[in-house]
């Protein structure tokens, strides 16, 4: 399937516009004049867009267009592009779909043949990057870890295993648990880089290790969108990072079944019934098995 995007005549077309993370200054001419040509603005948030146009003295009308509607929403997009219309898709901050809604109706549009042309611009996790001090290529974006200890766990886990530098977004409020994590995942010693407030006035690169921020996050709490980077590994560390986490996430092969249940159910955090799945995947075995013998003792 192909796609040219500006060759195409009776049907709408879907514009994707990165929006400034912090300095208005940052909002490119083009997304300006897109921004006023269009016929219709999908805003993740309309009242915090609202300001962002008239900055710019941009009266093009708005609809929502986020997470909590997506599925209603996309229905009448697409009904609106098919009758020619020119829409532009803009999140709160940085570039749509990266962390943000928009995937979904960009999939539809594909699959309708509606082209789907994106702009450049703010990317809060590629600014990072370039400004850290790690290396920056390859790199990794991940976005934001879950929430719950037990999966954070998890996802940093198999980000252990890349060679790459890691690029997370983090939320302030959550940033002495996460760099925990990444401490009893990665080492006292791993280097990391928290960056903050990017292209405010406010902005703060803080660089060491991910015990140095442990530290740091005890004695002061800090605010504003913030953006993480995990150093990379060369192929040596990665390849010790495998066999250390498959080690790492299986019992003792000289444990018998209920011990390894046992075992996961401790070192994973798993309930019983989730732990004796893990042990018959682990063994080849039928759960009804483990299970049995689980309850025989």
């Amino acid at each position: 399937m192909r796609q040219k995007s500006y060759r195409t005549e009776g049907i709408g077309k879907l514009f994707l516009v990165p929006t400034p993370i912090g300095n208005l200054e940052d909002m490119t001419f083009r997304a300006v004049n897109t921004l006023r040509d269009v016929d219709l603005i999908l805003a993740e948030d309309t009242r915090h867009t609202q300001k962002l146009l008239n900055h710019f003295e941009i009266e093009t009308p708005q609809k929502s267009f986020h997470e909590h509607n997506t599925q209603e929403r996309i229905p009448q997009v697409m009904e609106w592009l098919q009758e020619g219309k020119m829409i532009a898709q803009v999140s709160d901050a940085g570039t749509p779909s990266i962390s943000d809604p928009g995937f979904e109706l960009i999939q539809a549009c594909v699959e309708a043949s509606i082209p789907v042309i994106p702009l450049p611009g703010a990317n809060a996790g590629i600014t990072a990057l370039i400004a850290s001090g790690l290396v920056p290529q390859p790199f990794y974006f991940y976005g934001f870890l879950p929430r719950k200890k037990k999966e954070k766990i998890e996802a940093l886990e198999q980000l252990r295993t890349h060679s790459e530098t890691v690029i997370l977004y983090e939320s302030p409020f959550r940033l002495k648990d996460t760099f925990l994590a990444i401490q009893n995942v990665y080492g006292e010693s791993q280097p990391v880089v928290l960056c903050r407030e990017l292209t405010k006035s406010y902005e703060e690169f803080i660089r060491g290790t991910a015990s140095e921020l442990v530290l740091l996050l005890q004695e002061e709490e800090l605010k504003g969108e913030c953006c993480i980077l995990i150093g990379h590994k060369n192929p040596n560390e990665v390849t010790t990072a495998l066999s250390g986490a498959a080690e790492e996430n299986t019992p003792d092969a000289s444990l018998s079944i209920t011990q390894q249940v046992e075992w996961f159910i401790e070192q994973q955090q798993l309930s019983q019934k989730e732990a004796i799945k893990a042990v018959a995947k682990h063994l080849g075995l039928k759960k009804q098995d483990v299970y049995k013998e689980v309850h025989s003792q």
